[in-house]
């Protein structure tokens, strides 16, 4: 089983971290007053990561906390591209000998040094916010029971009323199309916040794509899943039919693997919380060498990196 994560909805906050922390090594020999910066940079980003973290595992958010989140998850992705820059300019400078490559790297140093006092100007109007209004002292309650399941909407809603939902659903189908012939099963996991459109953006992919295969599921997992419940839906998907005597965990995982044993299949296993549920949910995913394909979807990044584990591609 060969994994993939695709953390589309998410913005650059983990690329970007780890790009900030390659700037500071020797090869790019920033100044002293350089490097302090990037490090202050580093650190404001790093905190804002881990309320990003925390306020993703909540449902109810005020307008003033998505559009914090929102911002700050568009301000990773301008970072990272400057970033992205700047070591270019630093490889692109490195790579002249003499006179005209020591011109190249002062002209860098200057860009970056500039550059960089913009950054955190933003970067500090972002954390200034976050403190002035204390946004992580007012999130609402966890997922528990609810009346109307939001995810059923998520799945009826069009494409088309959700802004930027082309570029992650492409991107989506291009890592399940990746290496279409080889015959190893594939899962693809889609991490994000609450909220994001990850249910959605998995449907539009699943149907898109659903005619491709012999056999095909969408289930719903969630918070506090029964997991009889979840395998019924998948063997329901797959095979059209649950008799009454599969009512154990067991049987229904025996009897979801002989249906898939020779089927190329399509499975969306949508909302996955624990590790836990995934690890029962994966041993009905028969590796059968057909070209099947597996979407998640989480707003926990440890899970998705459970989900795509075994010779994942991340």
């Amino acid at each position: 089983m060969e994994g993939v994560i695709a953390v589309a909805m998410t913005g650059a906050m983990s690329s970007l971290l780890s790009k900030l922390a390659a700037l500071l090594e020797k090869k790019y020999r920033l100044s002293k007053d350089a490097k302090k910066e990037i490090i202050s940079l580093k650190d404001e980003m790093s905190s804002m990561n881990a309320l990003l973290l925390k306020l993703s595992r909540f449902d109810e958010l005020d307008e003033q906390q998505k559009d914090w989140r929102d911002k700050v998850r568009e301000l990773s992705y301008g970072m990272e591209d400057c970033i992205d820059i700047f070591m270019n300019d630093l490889d692109s400078a490195d790579a002249k000998d003499g006179l005209l490559g020591e011109l190249k790297k002062l002209k860098a140093h200057y860009k970056i040094a500039n550059r960089i006092e913009e950054l955190k100007a933003q970067v500090l109007e972002a954390s200034d916010r976050h403190n002035r209004y204390k946004l992580d002292e007012h999130v609402g309650s966890s997922r528990g029971p609810e009346a109307i399941d939001p995810r059923v909407q998520a799945l009826y809603t069009e494409a088309s009323s959700l802004v930027g939902i082309d570029r992650p659903k492409d991107k989506l189908t291009e890592l399940l199309r990746m290496e279409e012939n080889a015959p190893q099963l594939h899962v693809v996991s889609v991490v994000g916040f609450g909220g994001m459109g990850k249910t959605t953006l998995a449907k539009q992919v699943h149907d898109k794509i659903k005619s491709q295969f012999d056999c095909t599921a969408f289930v719903s997992v969630s918070q506090n899943p029964s997991l009889i419940k979840v395998l019924s839906d998948i063997l329901s998907g797959v095979w059209g039919q649950v008799p009454s005597f599969l009512n154990e965990e067991r049987q229904l995982i025996d009897k979801l693997r002989e249906v898939l044993q020779n089927k190329r299949y399509l499975i969306v296993i949508d909302d996955i919380w624990t590790m836990e549920a995934w690890n029962i949910i994966k041993c009905s995913l028969m590796e059968n060498n057909n070209g099947s394909r597996v979407i998640t979807t989480t707003r926990i990044e440890d899970v998705a990196q459970a989900c795509s584990c075994s010779h994942g591609h991340v």
